[in-house]
């Protein structure tokens, strides 16, 4: 009996040597759904950390026998993407996608400015090519001072000097840069799309068709001779070109990816469903629909169709393609 009670007594001493090395998980305050205030914790530290150990695979090219290039526009009025868009005004919890770029713009350019700070992420903002679509991330192609300025003009106008009502501040003097929060509220309403460039590739050492999104683009097309340029475009049968005009800019996805990682989307019908950004692209919980896809002629679907039903046909055309050939990997 004696012998029984002291296994017991030393079974506990063990248990409680462990808790004192390790600490007590309940009384653990990082992993508390409340903070120190009763209110529910945002979990920044963690999302940070997160965001700071960010994994891309690198695949051999030698190991790479198959890839396609495939543009997609993500339509901010579609329910699915409604996570993206909301909320308008950003909040001590969450930001809109569009907002987050903003901010990621404004912090990476402020930090760039500081010498000898060392940058944990940085997503710059690369211009556009106007005879291609395809985006292009060098330094030569980076928006900086008054350019940046004049791309987020509400008013898209000529002036160079004037930025008054641009969304992204430049301050000559400091050489910084800031969000105009009176001129957001105006633009956002507005920007409800979204441009991506994804690859769709077969890795033959892992055995699998991946995905990959390479660049993505705000897209905003309301500019005061908007209705000009539409009819404009329409009589000489070139849609792609106003579509063109559109494009404000290209991000990296993998430069932005950080800051995706730490931010939660805005949670629908459960509060404590707790998604990232990253994890939202990552999983395809967005909706989309096909521009085009990487072909001998360079040119998307509205480039050579018009007529809505023949480039819906175009669309499904292109996606029973990567269908089928996912599908004929596995047969016999």
């Amino acid at each position: 009996m004696k012998r029984i009670l002291l296994s017991v007594i030393a079974a506990f001493a063990l248990t409680f040597a462990a808790q004192a090395q390790t600490g007590n998980r309940f009384d653990d305050s990082s992993r508390s759904f409340f903070d120190n205030k009763g209110s529910i914790r945002l979990e920044t530290v963690e999302l940070d950390e997160a965001a700071d150990t960010l994994v891309n695979l690198r695949h051999r090219s030698d190991d790479i026998v198959w890839s396609r290039i495939v543009y997609r526009v993500i339509d901010m009025r579609y329910k699915q993407n409604y996570q993206l868009y909301f909320p308008v005004l950003p909040n001590d919890a969450y930001l809109s996608l569009f907002r987050l770029m903003l901010e990621s713009i404004v912090d990476t350019y402020n930090e760039a400015d500081v010498p000898n700070q060392r940058r944990k992420h940085s997503a710059f903002f690369y211009g556009v090519n106007p005879d291609d679509i395809r985006p292009v991330f060098v330094d030569s192609m980076k928006l900086e001072g008054r350019e940046l300025s004049k791309i987020f003009k509400p008013d898209n106008g000529d002036d160079e000097d004037e930025c008054f009502n641009s969304l992204i501040q430049y301050d000559t003097i400091n050489g910084t840069y800031s969000i105009k929060e009176f001129s957001y509220m105006e633009y956002v309403r507005n920007q409800i799309k979204f441009l991506i460039q994804e690859v769709y590739f077969f890795d033959k050492h892992t055995s699998r068709l991946h995905s990959k999104i390479i660049g993505i683009a705000p897209l905003y097309a309301l500019r005061p001779d908007f209705m000009t340029l539409m009819e404009s475009y329409a009589a000489n049968n070139q849609p792609m070109d106003f579509f063109m005009q559109s494009i404000l800019g290209w991000f990296s996805f993998d430069e932005l990816r950080p800051e995706l990682a730490r931010h939660y989307i805005i949670p629908k019908n459960n509060d404590t469903h707790r998604v990232t950004f990253d994890e939202f692209f990552g999983k395809k919980l967005y909706s989309s629909y096909l521009l085009g896809d990487s072909n001998m002629f360079n040119r998307m679907l509205l480039k050579y169709v018009t007529n809505m039903d023949d480039v819906v046909k175009e669309q499904q055309r292109i996606e029973r393609e990567l269908l089928e050939f996912e599908q004929d990997l596995w047969e016999n």
